[in-house]
């Protein structure tokens, strides 16, 4: 998701899509313990940069209130 998308969202429904993120983070890394791989490696680097982008967008808001 672009931060675009993020911006026209409220300050709860980013609270809430981050925690869900770090959640899924939490399973993959769990995931590549347990196994030592996995079937798609690109998720862990796209939730880690959808969590900044919801972190950046969340500050702006911050600053702006």
């Amino acid at each position: 998701m672009k931060a675009k998308d993020y911006r026209d969202q409220s300050s709860e429904e980013l609270e809430l899509a981050k925690v869900n993120l770090t959640k899924d983070l939490f399973d993959l890394f769990n995931e590549l313990k347990i196994s030592k791989k996995l079937d798609k490696p690109h998720l862990i680097r796209e939730k880690r940069r959808n969590i900044a982008k919801i972190n950046t967008v969340l500050r702006e808001k911050q600053k702006v209130s």
